[in-house]
């Protein structure tokens, strides 16, 4: 699936809003991965130019923060814990299956951009392991097939 040409009257409204002010990178980059979804090299390259910000600091700082994805995301996330509990619970397995079942890589999205893959260690709810979540569902004492299930009836 070919990506949607960039809009970048939205980027233009976040750089005036910053216009003039120091230590903005970080908020810039947070708005501008709102309406994008992720931080497109043209995007960054157009921050860059348009607020006088290296880029080089830039990409510094989107690589450094996780909250930041220099990568198109999907439009649903979702994560598998695999710590401790959950990985001896089943974890791999679960991975397994989505990567099979959807062609759904860990650090990817599908090649239809439904879904994204992220491996976490900890969601914090040790006593339902394995445990994922989709968007923010909570799915404890998941099975592979129930949580592919639950996907495909996302779209």
């Amino acid at each position: 699936m070919i990506a949607p040409a960039l809009d970048f009257a939205p980027l233009d409204k976040i750089l005036d809003e910053f216009k003039g002010r120091k230590d903005t990178v970080i908020p810039i980059l947070q708005r501008a991965q709102d309406v994008y979804g992720y931080l497109p090299k043209e995007i960054l390259q157009a921050i860059s130019k348009k607020a006088g910000i290296p880029l080089s600091r830039l990409y510094g700082v989107a690589t450094f923060y996780a909250q930041f994805h220099l990568k198109r995301r999907g439009r649903h996330l979702v994560k598998v814990c695999d710590g401790t509990a959950c990985h001896v619970r089943g974890a791999p397995r679960i991975v397994d299956g989505l990567e099979e079942a959807l062609n759904l890589a860990p650090g990817n999205s599908d090649p239809d951009y439904k879904y994204s893959l992220e491996i976490v260690y900890c969601l914090g709810s040790c006593g339902l392991a394995p445990i994922a979540t989709v968007d923010d569902k909570v799915y404890g004492q998941t099975e592979t097939q129930r949580l592919v299930e639950a996907l495909r009836q996302l779209e």
